[in-house]
């Protein structure tokens, strides 16, 4: 048996936003089986939120999804997804997922997903893309989860590629990439790889005023329960993040979110309402 052999999902997810002011809507939406692209009214909020549906319930070896968010104008945006999104055991293909952001003119934008749970021989290649505008603003994670430290899971086996690639104004900025294979999960626990830590992920910010946010940022990453660091690459803020399992790491990013927001502003900026629900 192969994954091939099997019915696999092939979802798609696309959303054009503009803004004018303090007025953001939807201008474009298109959706495919098992995604779902859902708009909650959040009284009082100060941006348009998008919430991601996976109805399949997880993915798996042979699945693809591709989500694409387009923020024009003066949009203000946070886009994150219904619950953790789980990677399932793969017979012999990788599950692929595409994600492309592009942020134009003055927009804001906040991808802020719950967190990819990898099972033990998940096989994922995610690939996310984002092209920027000069006066644009913009925050993005993403972050793994390797087995769930509460269930006694472990991962020793499996293949995971996570891969960016940003540019601003047509022009490549940022690159990076991860890359776990099964040879590379027998050293893991190495102190130069990993070490201890179960729950990784990248959040980067591109905006104005990158010096005080950076000393901002290293300021809240001082009082994490979690390991955090953060440094300029370029014109980006690069933020790292890691932690023993996800509930501390969710409860990091939770207060970094947080207390980042605050200091970017009314917008997008925060922890999505969906992280509470």
């Amino acid at each position: 048996m192969r994954d091939v052999d099997l019915e696999r999902a092939r979802g798609a997810g696309r959303v054009v936003l503009t803004g004018i002011g303090e007025r953001t809507r939807v201008a474009e939406v298109h959706q495919r089986f098992p995604i779902a692209l859902m708009f909650p009214e959040v009284a009082g909020g100060s941006a348009k939120e998008v919430v991601i549906v996976n109805a399949s319930g997880g993915i798996a070896g042979g699945d693809r999804l591709d989500i694409e968010v387009v923020a024009r104008g003066e949009a203000a945006v946070v886009v994150t997804n219904q619950a953790a999104e789980k990677i399932y055991r793969a017979l012999d293909r990788p599950a692929r997922i595409v994600t492309r952001l592009t942020v134009c003119e003055t927009a804001r934008l906040a991808w802020l997903p719950q967190e990819t749970i990898v099972f033990n021989n998940a096989r994922i290649v995610r690939q996310t893309e984002i092209d920027l505008h000069s006066g644009a603003e913009l925050i993005a994670l993403e972050w793994l989860v390797l087995g769930r430290t509460a269930r006694g899971e472990d991962v020793v086996a499996g293949h995971v590629a996570d891969g960016w690639r940003i540019r601003r104004d047509g022009r490549l900025i940022w690159a990076d990439g991860l890359r776990l294979t099964n040879e590379v999960f027998g050293q893991l626990r190495r102190a130069a790889l990993l070490g201890e830590w179960k729950a990784a992920g990248t959040l980067v910010y591109f905006g104005p005023c990158l010096d005080a946010r950076l000393s901002c940022l290293r300021e809240i990453a001082l009082s994490l329960d979690c390991q955090c660091a953060a440094t300029i690459v370029g014109a980006l803020i690069v933020v790292r993040v890691a932690a023993t399992d996800g509930a501390k790491l969710k409860r990091g990013l939770r207060i970094l979110l947080e207390q980042f927001g605050r200091e970017l502003g009314a917008g997008p900026f925060g922890v999505p309402r969906m992280w509470s629900c």
